[in-house]
């Protein structure tokens, strides 16, 4: 299979080694702390293991003692750099070049805004902030501190496959773009384990599902359509399944799945998610690792754990109030439109599908390879970018490694992507999220109008 070239923010190109030609070599090793070394925190830093001469990890700040461990133990973190607070290590200083926030998302804007008082290069996993003014705060923060290097955890548009089909788009290929469709299927499991009985179950506690879960889906529909400005968003949505009025009968007074009758039919057991995967393969102890924090796993420390841990709490008690499916339908100027469908019943976990058409031909894609149809010969061809491995089709080793390099030489350009940018990205969901509350549609320049002079927009 021939190489692709995938072009960077800065017109030089990654190519399927994951080697940068056509720019300055690093100037320097970047030195990074993390801050959150939750699942999101721990892949950031891997690049580190990967390239130890373009990043070394020297810091961490995480309240769980096994999480601090682990990063420490991976990393060769020195113990007086190790803390179990983000504000104890931020009061040592300026300790690194940069620094990688993620820790849960309402914590973002007020970590993101002291890390940058103090000088710090700052890759901020998504959202980077849950409410519209901090958002927007956020961004002056950065902009306040010349020269900071700003990257937030939009992942999608640094994978080879986006970069691939961006390129393809870019190249007139398709002609001119009329619509696109674009599905993420979070998959049963992933819903009901972060959606439903986690972290990001109940709005108060964190953000709407389509915040938290769909940012960077609706993100990449604008870095498709880069240069067109949204014009108006609408959006539907609702808890269709995940509430008490479901559960079933049967199932009677049970709060927990180890003490419901009917657990064995239960799709969304926990005992199913998290138990009995680890008398199988290993590769499917994802979900039981966030149950018990240990080195080692079995089924008598997890099962343990689910009689009293959120995670073996009944699906339909959980008491989350974030909706399971949602669809947002945006026009960018021209008249072009796209649609984003996220919904929590698949098989499928967040394998992306989406569909670009032109006036030219047609692009289907799944985000591990891609068809182009060409209407004037009728011909399809099938690309098949390089997969570097890695959640999101390679984007978060991408984005890890754009962020050092955009540190190392000094240029946000290299992340293909401004502070400003960003925040209109954030922006385009508040207004969808806006549109399905109020069942209207919403016309974004108005919305973002609002957002900058502070007015009760959401």
């Amino acid at each position: 299979m021939a190489e692709i070239d995938i072009p960077r923010g800065n017109g030089s190109v990654v190519n399927g080694l994951g080697e940068t030609s056509g720019v300055k070599g690093l100037t320097k090793c970047v030195t990074v702390a993390v801050i959150g070394a939750g699942q999101r925190g721990q892949i950031y830093a891997e690049y580190a293991l990967q390239r130890p001469d373009a990043m070394k990890v020297v810091a961490v700040a995480e309240p769980r003692p096994h999480r601090r461990k682990v990063t420490s133990r991976a990393h060769s973190i020195t113990p007086e750099m190790q803390f179990p607070d983000w504000k104890e290590m931020l009061a040592k200083g300026r300790i690194a070049d940069a620094v990688t926030v993620c820790v849960l998302d309402d914590l973002h804007a007020e970590v993101v805004s002291e890390c940058a008082k103090l000088g710090y290069h700052i890759l901020c996993e998504k959202p980077m902030a849950t409410k519209v003014e901090h958002c927007v705060q956020t961004v002056k923060d950065v902009q306040a501190q010349p020269g900071t290097i700003f990257g937030v955890g939009h992942v999608l548009r640094y994978s080879p496959y986006n970069r691939a089909v961006k390129a393809v788009i870019d190249s007139g290929a398709l002609g001119e773009i009329i619509n696109i469709q674009h599905i993420e299927p979070v998959g049963n499991q992933h819903f009901a384990h972060s959606y439903v009985r986690g972290n990001w179950g109940r709005e108060a506690e964190t953000t709407f599902a389509l915040m938290s879960k769909s940012c960077h889906d609706i993100d990449i529909l604008s870095y498709y359509l880069s240069g067109l400005t949204p014009v108006k968003v609408h959006s539907f949505g609702s808890i269709g399944h995940f509430k008490r009025s479901k559960k079933p009968k049967d199932a009677g007074g049970a709060t927990r799945c180890l003490e419901c009758p009917y657990e064995a039919q239960c799709v969304w057991s926990a005992k199913k998610i998290y138990v009995e995967p680890l008398s199988q393969t290993e590769d499917r102890e994802r979900w039981a690792r966030h149950v018990v924090d240990a080195d080692v796993l079995d089924i008598e420390n997890v099962t343990e754990a689910l009689k009293t841990s959120p995670y073996g709490r009944c699906v339909y008690e959980a008491g989350n109030d974030v909706v399971d499916h949602q669809v947002v339908n945006i026009e960018y100027e021209g008249g072009v439109t796209a649609s984003m469908t996220m919904s929590a019943f698949t098989e499928a976990v967040c394998d992306r599908g989406t569909r670009i058409q032109g006036t030219k031909g047609e692009l289907v894609g799944d985000m591990v390879n891609f068809t182009v149809f060409d209407f004037l010969t009728r011909t399809k061809t099938v690309h098949n970018p390089p997969n570097e491995g890695g959640g999101h089709g390679g984007g978060d080793l991408g984005l890890s490694r754009a962020f050092v390099q955009a540190v190392a030489e000094g240029d946000q350009a290299v992340l293909g992507v401004t502070p400003e940018e960003v925040l209109n990205s954030h922006l385009l969901v508040f207004a969808a999220e806006k549109a399905r509350r109020e069942e209207r549609v919403v016309r974004f320049e108005e919305f973002k109008k609002g957002a900058m002079t502070g007015e009760d927009v959401f």
